[in-house]
This record gives structure tokens, C-alpha cells and sequence, in this order.
């Protein structure tokens, strides 16, 4: 039998939870904001958005910590399987408007 070793098998789970983790915060903030958007929220709304918003950055700062400290997540980084220093590129455009 003829064993291949590929970096796509070596996932990390961690990484894969965390980055779920991150895209949920990121999907509720910004589906929360839509609606406030449309709606010219009240103090109560903003207040809201902004607790959204703390709770995505908690959740892409611990991605990126993950990141650059998993020698899993490392060893996919050099041989091409992730960037790490872009691993989360996805998240890093975000910008924040009330």
C-alpha cells in the first residue's frame, strides 16, 4: 500500500472550531447592524452592536494567537496549506461603522 502524507489531512480542529467561532460573531454583528442600519437605532441598539462587536474581536483574537502558536497550524502555514499570517484574512477587511 502506497501512503501519501498531505498537509489538507493534518487539519487542525482547534483552528477549525475557532474560526467557525469567529464567523459566527462576525455573521451576528453584521446581521445585526444591517437591521439597525435600517431601523436608526436607539442607545439600546448601540449598545448591542458594540457588545457584538467585543465579542468578534475576542473571537478573532484568539484565532490569530491560535495561529501563530499551533506547531500544527504552523507546519500547515509553510508548506502552503494556510497562511498564517493571513490565515484569517477573511476577517481581517472588517471595518466597523454605527
Amino acid at each position: 500500500m502506497n501512503t501519501q502524507f498531505s498537509i489538507e489531512t493534518a487539519v487542525c480542529t482547534e483552528h477549525e472550531r475557532l474560526r467557525a467561532d469567529c464567523e459566527r460573531a462576525l455573521e451576528t454583528w453584521n446581521g445585526r447592524r444591517a437591521a439597525f442600519s435600517q431601523s436608526r437605532p436607539a442607545r439600546e441598539a448601540g449598545d448591542e452592536l458594540l457588545g457584538l462587536q467585543v465579542k468578534y474581536a475576542r473571537a478573532y483574537t484568539i484565532l490569530q494567537r491560535h495561529e501563530h502558536s499551533c506547531s500544527l497550524c504552523q507546519l500547515a502555514s509553510r508548506t502552503g496549506g494556510r497562511d498564517s499570517e493571513n490565515g484569517s484574512k477573511a476577517f481581517s477587511g472588517t471595518t466597523v461603522s454605527f
